[in-house]
């Protein structure tokens, strides 16, 4: 098994039922996967009744509550001890490559040799970060959001943070917290509501998930995407900080918050965005109620759940006093940028043709092309939340029983 975050401990708790001698390669030093990548102030996303993992769910007296990073990274240290899980940890995977019927794993602590691998390193490894970033000024510190941790690791002066999925929305409130003045570049994430008809909004996402196709509503389901790029699609914009509550780019924008369009690259020093702000700003706002809000609405009534209405989006015509276009670094005392523009998979380990033009293994269920190769814990590997705490273990029940098979 490569990596030991929630996919896979959550495998090694099933492979452990079924009797399977297994080995967890793990290159990070301590437990706690992509979860220690995240900021000092972070909170879980979602509310404490999703964590499902097999053998471990949340039985504390606040389920609607939400954990912060270092409880989240505590909970799946005692998780792995829990289970028993057989983990090497400061092990990392340089090559796997078909040998012998099975399979040679390379790592730097020597070579494994072994009948079936799973893949299971997820997907926050590869941090993106656009080529136009490599034109900015040399005295401009760059971050991407995965090594940024709290305002006082960055330079006095303006901040710009480039993008407005959940890591993007999160940092900015944590720089106006911390006083900072920040430009935002907005993308096309989805805001949401925090609670919708009556529950946190990721009870009906989870649901949906879970249940959605004993009632005909499969929206959530990985076979229903309209092409495999829809895998990398954004998650809506909230956050757990302060208890959970929505983000909403207009009140940014009201709490001082410079909105910029899209990123789109550099001219001499200024940094150029797509001139439709007000448009781009209506699309994020419209995106929960074209997608998510309608599926669970369609759940909610094809379930038969007596579910409140939901609450009426209040008016608001705010828009930025300017388009938002350009940016002049210097001008603006900009002294950092932070490139919270998401991640991409990293099998460049995988010595075996197995993955498709998005670097994505090609699979059925998690099983791939390969006999005795399995994925688990991507985005969209069976549904929505795949690769979430709250359905991780269902497909790792699912993988763990074709290897027990084999």
């Amino acid at each position: 098994m490569i990596g030991a975050g929630q996919a896979g401990l959550a495998t090694s708790c099933w492979l452990t039922r079924h009797g399977v001698e297994h080995q967890l390669l793990e290159r990070r030093p301590e437990l706690g996967g992509a979860w220690q990548d995240r900021w000092d102030s972070f909170y879980l996303n979602t509310p404490n009744f999703s964590f499902l993992l097999p053998g471990m769910t949340y039985g504390g007296p606040e389920p609607d509550a939400f954990l912060p990073r270092d409880e989240v990274i505590g909970l799946f240290r005692n998780y792995a001890a829990r289970i028993g899980a057989p983990v090497l940890l400061g092990t990392e995977v340089t090559r796997v490559s078909a040998a012998n019927g099975g399979f040679a794993v390379d790592t730097n602590h020597g070579r494994w040799q072994t009948r079936n691998v799973v893949l299971a390193n997820g997907a926050f490894q590869r941090p993106r970060i656009p080529p136009a970033a490599a034109a900015l000024p040399a005295h401009i510190r760059q971050l991407h959001s995965h090594d940024y941790r709290n305002p006082q690791q960055l330079p006095d002066g303006a901040v710009l943070v480039v993008g407005t999925g959940q890591s993007g929305g999160q940092i900015t409130e944590d720089l106006l917290d911390a006083g900072r003045e920040v430009h935002l570049s907005v993308s096309a994430c989805p805001e949401a509501p925090r609670r919708y008809r009556g529950q946190d909004v990721f009870h009906w996402i989870l649901e949906v998930n879970l249940h959605g196709p004993e009632h005909g509503i499969n929206g959530l389901q990985s076979d229903q995407l309209p092409s495999p790029a829809a895998r990398f699609m954004c998650n809506p914009l909230i956050s757990g900080n302060g208890g959970g509550h929505s983000i909403h780019l207009r009140d940014l924008g009201r709490r001082g918050v410079r909105l910029h369009g899209r990123f789109e690259g550099t001219d001499d020093g200024v940094l150029v965005f797509s001139d439709d702000l007000p448009a781009r700003i209506a699309l994020v706002e419209a995106g929960f109620g074209a997608r998510l809000g309608r599926m669970a609405d369609a759940y909610i009534h094809a379930a038969g759940i007596d579910a409140p209405p939901a609450d009426p989006v209040p008016a608001d015509d705010w828009l930025p006093a300017d388009t938002g276009a350009r940016l002049d670094l210097d001008a603006e005392g900009v002294t950092s940028v932070i490139w919270s523009t998401g991640y991409g998979l990293d099998f460049s380990f995988l010595d075996i043709p197995v993955l498709d033009e998005w670097n994505y293994p090609c699979h059925s269920r998690g099983v791939t092309d390969v006999p005795g190769l399995y994925a688990v814990g991507l985005p969209w590997l069976t549904k929505h939340l795949s690769a979430t705490l709250s359905v991780v273990g269902d497909d790792a029940e699912f993988v763990a029983a074709q290897i027990a098979a084999r």
